[in-house]
């Protein structure tokens, strides 16, 4: 992979921003299950009192207190994306009203935003008394990737209907926008599906991601496959044309668009520059790609990307990721987003866990603790949206279109998923050791196999200097979690 030049950053003025917290409650261990879940029921509990709309799905737009500040206008990605929160709230605290809550989101995704005349999700409408008017009807993939993880995590939380749906919204992928050529996925078209000449790495992401759903939710391996295939041809072939890393905008024919939204490096989907949020958002999806395909090169690709983001995003003055930097390593965006800050964390407690590193579990805690001081609104719940580069925020709207805070609670549950391999991996260690110590006892030499090395002799080894693996021995983080080394 190329090194870019870790460029030296200038401070960007933020005129009329406000601090944050003026109080940071502590933390004693950012690893703590309790605390995970606690702080997903308290983002949960920021949306509660006012986002349920009665006459159809949820509100989108939040103050900083909680308080709706647009009833009527309804995004795609959002409506998308209350139904993954309540669906994984469901499946972790088994309250029967977040089932209600993503059924609800469910069918407001299929009766408001599908349109049955052109056969698509319109990916912006007006919903007043009941009923919808179209506002935009462009069709993207980055939606449709949307949809079909919504129908995946409503099935795995038990919504049967949303089984069909899974089906159907990848024909529909399949259909209108795969590029059996390429690879890939084209990006967007127009409401009677004309497919626009540009071409983007980030609905191809999303697409992984739900793709990945799918299959855990279903078992088929057609979803695999193409997550497979769309992964490997984003973060192999074409980051070998952007220096290693994963560029934005692409031509038709998928070479490199190196000037498209050149003058807008902070674009809400479409943003100019290396994304250091998606190189780490990459590396989560090929780690979880791995739990079910354990290919050689994922691995020490997703270390690669997570690394190359660190290493030219990190802010060493205020703390966290900056939001992009140009192909010549100098930061083009200063600005803190709410999403960079979690998809790290969630990554690198990933890569912790399945490499053993503690320099991994590091970087977590470091994530942890800034976004805990900057980013978490410790009075009314969830995470602000942007920060300036000194970590002051610029407007009292919280959770407009798109937030939902799906990616601070996803963030959660990634690391207690990765917790929870840790403790069935030290559970079943700490079964086999008393089972050894049982047999052991009745030999003569009272050693379990004849081993009396320490821990110290099983060897580490992180995936950037080879596979990951170091005899298959279980290494034991600071809290006490095994992890593979």
């Amino acid at each position: 992979m190329t090194k870019l030049p870790n460029a030296t950053r200038s401070i960007k003025p933020a005129p009329g921003a406000v601090h944050t917290n003026a109080m940071v409650p502590p933390v004693d261990d950012f690893r703590d299950r309790a605390f995970l879940l606690e702080h997903v029921a308290d983002t949960l509990a920021f949306y509660a009192p006012t986002a349920h709309d009665p006459s159809g799905g949820f509100f989108h737009y939040f103050k900083d207190d909680g308080s709706v500040y647009n009833r009527t206008s309804r995004h795609l990605v959002s409506s998308c994306r209350f139904v993954f929160n309540y669906a994984m709230a469901y499946r972790h605290f088994r309250d029967p009203q977040y089932l209600d809550y993503a059924r609800h989101a469910l069918a407001f995704l299929r009766d408001a935003h599908w349109d049955a005349e052109h056969r698509g999700y319109d990916w912006e409408i007006e919903w007043r008394n009941g009923e919808k008017r179209t506002v935009d009807g462009t069709r993207h993939c980055y939606g449709l990737a949307f949809v079909l993880l919504a129908q995946a995590h409503a099935a795995m939380a038990g919504i049967e209907e949303a089984r069909l749906q899974i089906a159907e919204t990848f024909e529909l992928m399949e259909r209108r926008f795969w590029d059996p050529a390429a690879g890939l996925y084209a990006d967007e078209a127009t409401p009677d599906w004309h497919v626009s000449t540009y071409r983007g790495q980030n609905a191809n992401m999303h697409t992984t991601e739900a793709l990945l759903a799918a299959y855990e939710a279903t078992g088929h391996l057609v979803y695999l496959n193409r997550a497979e295939r769309v992964a490997t041809n984003i973060t192999e072939r074409q980051a070998k044309l952007s220096h290693g890393l994963i560029w934005e905008h692409f031509h038709a024919d998928w070479s490199v668009d190196w000037h498209y939204n050149e003058e807008d490096s902070s674009n809400i989907f479409r943003p100019w520059g290396f994304q250091p949020g998606h190189q780490t958002e990459w590396a989560k999806l090929l780690l979880i790609l791995e739990r079910h395909r354990p290919l050689p090169w994922l691995l020490p690709r997703a270390v690669e990307l997570f690394d190359a983001a660190l290493t030219h995003a990190w802010d060493d003055e205020h703390g966290g990721l900056c939001y992009g930097f140009g192909p010549d390593g100098k930061i083009c965006d200063h600005d803190k987003y709410f999403w960079v800050q979690a998809e790290t964390l969630a990554t690198a407690a990933l890569l912790g866990h399945r490499t053993g590193s503690e320099r991994f579990w590091d970087w977590y805690d470091e994530i942890w603790s800034y976004s805990w001081t900057h980013f978490v609104d410790h009075r009314h719940g969830a995470w602000y949206r942007i920060l300036t580069c000194d970590n002051r925020k610029y407007s009292d709207e919280k959770s407009p279109a798109g937030k939902t805070d799906y990616h601070t609670m996803g963030a959660c549950y990634e690391v207690l998923n990765a917790l929870g391999e840790s403790n069935a991996n030290a559970s079943a260690s700490a079964n086999a050791a008393a089972s050894d110590g049982d047999a052991a006892a009745a030999r003569p030499n009272g050693h379990a196999h004849g081993l009396t090395g320490s821990a110290d002799q099983t060897g580490t080894q992180s995936a950037a200097g080879g596979n990951g693996h170091a005899n298959g021995k279980g290494t034991r983080n600071r809290n006490g979690f095994a992890g593979r080394a």
